[in-house]
């Protein structure tokens, strides 16, 4: 399991996140609006402010356990048929 260095902080905003990943704000944003990344709306209405999204560490770390890439299993091996020697006829 790989660790976030945290200085301290429970939650991580969604622009800390994107710079911690090198990715784009946005898709941050498109990860918590699908629902693949939990987090918490801490703006003090709902129903007037735009959304402030708060990650806490403990869900960012569950994403990216999920998202780890596995390598594909190898290939069973196959037998080599062998030829029958016997009269058919």
């Amino acid at each position: 399991m790989s660790t976030i260095a945290t200085a301290g902080k429970l939650y991580l905003t969604p622009p800390e996140i994107a710079e911690r990943y090198g990715i784009s704000l946005e898709k941050v944003l498109n990860w918590i609006r699908s629902g693949d990344l939990r987090a918490l709306n801490v703006a003090t209405r709902l129903g007037g402010e735009r959304p402030r999204w708060k990650v806490s560490i403990a869900d960012l770390l569950a994403f990216q356990e999920r998202r780890v890439a596995v390598p594909p299993a190898a290939p069973a091996q196959r037998q080599k048929r062998t030829a029958e020697v016997g009269n058919y006829f």
